[in-house]
């Protein structure tokens, strides 16, 4: 059911898309040069604004730092004050308003212009101060703000959003930076968790459940008691794997189940998975398979086992 509420959200939402797909329609070379100019920075991409602006700044250097670009913000205002001192030679400055004119940027800009370090500008005038001055200019298209008055700040700053996501997914794509890359950078929360390496989390060395083949199955209980996995790995006297041991084993042999050896009870060709995938991975084929353990074997000794890693152990960090 319509409200004027839901009315007037649907307003800005549609505003602010319009314009998101106007941006993209209207990338060009300029793009180009500049990611070849962030790409090109020898020390760290400065990131500057104010208000508004200056929020969106912060914002887009956190996710170029995020994603491989070493980024900094650093304030406009304070810049003036001393922190002129942050930004060096082998820096590239992206200063982003989106009038061109605003008058906190001017001593950053010239600063950048006296010292010969490229000024990248994101702006909606490109025959503004700073468009005037710029290297290269990120242009935006002028369209109406999404609060219908042209007064707040919305559709810009959307639009100037958007294009910092732009660049840095481009700069990631063009350092070819991994999942594995950005886990380093995130190692705390859901998104560490899920960033995870089965090496992070599996049991490994004395934690393991290990049993010779010819052990007999009183040897085979104690250790399952013992390590409290649900399951053995059996070994040979070379400690290659030969197979594992589950609870479901052994209820499939009950009938004389103590005159048996591991041998004869294990389960050959366990599943296995490697120490550097990621643990959704791990997660994602017990879950399939109805398991609770995965066999982890290093592809440089494929035949030993490296590890165990047990489905508590992912959901201990979040992962299901």
């Amino acid at each position: 059911m319509s409200t004027p509420f839901l009315d007037t959200a649907r307003r800005v939402i549609r505003t602010e898309a319009t314009a998101l797909n106007t941006l993209a329609d209207m990338l060009d070379d300029s793009f180009r040069a500049g990611i070849d100019l962030l790409n090109g920075a020898k020390g760290r991409v400065i990131v500057t604004g104010i208000g508004k602006s200056g929020h969106i700044a912060n914002k887009i250097a956190a996710t170029l730092a995020s994603t491989g670009t070493p980024a900094q913000f650093v304030h406009p205002a304070e810049a003036s004050h001393g922190d002129l001192g942050m930004i060096t030679a082998a820096d590239v400055v992206l200063a982003i308003s989106n009038s061109g004119e605003a008058p906190e940027l001017a001593n950053l800009i010239a600063y950048s212009r006296r010292f010969d370090i490229p000024l990248v500008g994101i702006t909606s005038r490109a025959d503004s101060s700073l468009g005037n001055q710029c290297d290269v200019v990120l242009l935006l298209p002028r369209l109406e703000e999404a609060c219908g008055t042209g007064i707040v700040p919305t559709t810009s700053t959307t639009m100037t959003l958007a294009m910092g996501d732009a660049l840095a997914v481009a700069l990631m794509e063009n350092r070819a930076f991994s999942a594995e890359h950005f886990r380093a950078f995130h190692p705390g929360g859901k998104l560490g968790a899920q960033l995870s390496l089965v090496s992070d989390l599996m049991h490994s060395g004395d934690s393991m459940p290990l049993i010779d083949m010819n052990a007999p199955m009183s040897d085979v209980l104690t250790e399952l008691g013992d390590k409290a996995f649900g399951v053995v790995i059996v070994i040979n006297d070379a400690g290659q794997t030969q197979g594992i041991i589950t609870v479901g084993d052994l209820s499939r042999n009950m009938e004389g189940l103590l005159s048996l050896k591991a041998c004869d009870v294990m389960t050959k060709d366990p599943i296995v998975i490697s120490p550097s995938d990621l643990a959704e991975k791990a997660v994602g084929i017990m879950n399939t398979r109805k398991i609770t353990c995965l066999l982890v074997a290093d592809p440089a000794h494929p035949q030993k086992p490296a590890g165990l890693l047990h489905i508590h152990d992912c959901l201990r960090v979040g992962l299901s």
